[in-house]
Order: C-alpha cells, then structure tokens, then sequence
C-alpha cells in the first residue's frame, strides 16, 4: 500500500472512532475509485494491525458501560421508594445496615435457587447488610402459584412465616401443587384454607404487579436482578463477585 494512501486510512480510522466533525472526513465526497482505494487501503491496515479494532471495540464497550451506569443511577433514584421501602416487600438482615441489598427473584429460576445461599451468607457473614426480597415471577404459572402461596404467608403469617415458605420454595423439587403448598401452610401452623384464600385476594395481586411495574421501570427482563447501593447487578454472581460490589457499595 503506497504511503500516503495508509496514512489516510489511518487518519479515517481516527475520525471514525472518535467524535470528530463529519467534515473532517466525509466519504460521500470520495469518487468511486477513492471509495474502492479507500476500503482496499482500510481492510490492508487493518489486516496489518488488528490491534486496532481491538482498541475500538475496547473503548465503545468502555462508553457503553459508563452511559449504562448513568441510566442506572437515574433508574435508582427516579424509583428510590418503591425499591427500598415499598410498604409490603420482606425485609431482613440488618434493618440498620449501611448498605441495603434487594433481589427481584422467582422461585423456578435455577440461578436464583443458586444464588439464594450465597446471599444468605453474604448477609450473614457482614452483618451490616439490610435485605429485600421482592417476589418476581415471570417463569410461568408455577412461578406465580409459590409467589402467590409466599405473599399469602406474609400477609397471614409474618415475616418469619414468610422467610421460612421463601427458602422451602427455593428447593421445592417438585411443582407447587395445592397439596403441597397446604401441607407447607400446616407446617407453618397456618389454616390452609384461608391461605389458599388469601392467595386469590386483590392484596396479594397488588403486590405483584407493583413488582413487575417497578421491574419494569428498572428494565429488569430477568432474575436474579440486585440493586446493590447505586448498581443494578443484572443476573448470577458468585459470592465473592458479591462481597466486591457491597464493598464498593461502601465507598
């Protein structure tokens, strides 16, 4: 490639990976020969230097995530009340803690039932961590049967009702049957039948789709989904990925 022709095609590559004005580069003004000596002279550098792209894709995924984590924070902000004090959301941990924890979860996601002990030492072992459980289904009927059946608990039973019918739903096996869940509300020394009532009141829905609308807001497709200080972690992360990002909570 001639000298001058790939000191233009690198001075192209500039302008089109930064923010350059248009007219400082326009190839709309190139002939069709520029424009085939042009692409030709593009691909050989690149080719010669792949590294480049390289440092483009790097600095666009760099720009994303920034512009992602500003949309964030705006999200967390315009929501505040609704994620961190609802009025019907379980809450546990530490109530004083400095660094507030909340997963939108359903009981039929696998990640969910994997990530649900290692948060549960997470909050544990720190022991400053307040924890919002808000009940998310979106995985089918089961999925809204146990969030039904756990919302019910709540209103009826408590909280600690409430946790211990979240963490038996989180390794329920088998399907949500009526038996099942009336043998779970007996076991929590509630009347099966009025749980099985309060699962159909307008109470229960309310919570729900007060849930899904605040999803929705956040733009939360899936679960697991945390918000953990001013960061929404989108999907599964080990415990210690979790330890790092209440940490750089704390500031």
């Amino acid at each position: 490639m001639p000298l001058p022709l790939r000191r233009f095609a690198l001075g192209a590559l500039l302008a089109l990976g930064t923010a350059m004005p248009a007219a400082a580069f326009d190839i709309k003004s190139m002939t069709a020969e520029e424009k085939a000596a042009f692409g030709a002279a593009v691909r050989d550098y690149l080719l010669e230097h792949p590294d480049v792209l390289i440092d483009m894709s790097q600095a666009l995924e760099s720009q994303q995530y920034a512009q992602q984590a500003q949309s964030d924070i705006k999200m967390l902000k315009d929501n505040h009340d609704a994620i961190y004090n609802d009025g019907h959301s379980w809450v546990g941990g530490n109530p004083a803690g400095d660094v507030t924890v909340v997963e939108f979860m359903d009981y039929r996601c696998g990640y969910c039932r994997k990530a649900n002990p290692e948060v549960e030492e997470l909050v544990r072992a720190d022991g400053n961590i307040r924890f919002i459980l808000k009940e998310f289904p979106i995985l089918g009927e089961a999925s809204l049967t146990s969030s039904k059946f756990a919302i019910a608990v709540k209103n009826l039973g408590g909280d600690e009702a409430y946790k211990t019918a979240h963490d038996t739903l989180m390794e329920l096996r088998g399907e949500p049957t009526e038996a099942t869940l009336a043998d779970l509300a007996r076991k929590l020394g509630l009347d099966a039948a009025k749980v099985k009532a309060e699962m159909d009141s307008p109470e229960v829905a309310a919570v729900i789709q007060k849930n899904h609308d605040l999803a929705e807001a956040l733009q939360i497709q899936g679960t697991p989904m945390f918000v953990i200080g001013d960061t929404l972690v989108r999907g599964y992360v080990p415990l210690d990925g979790m330890r790092k990002i209440v940490s750089d909570a704390r500031g």
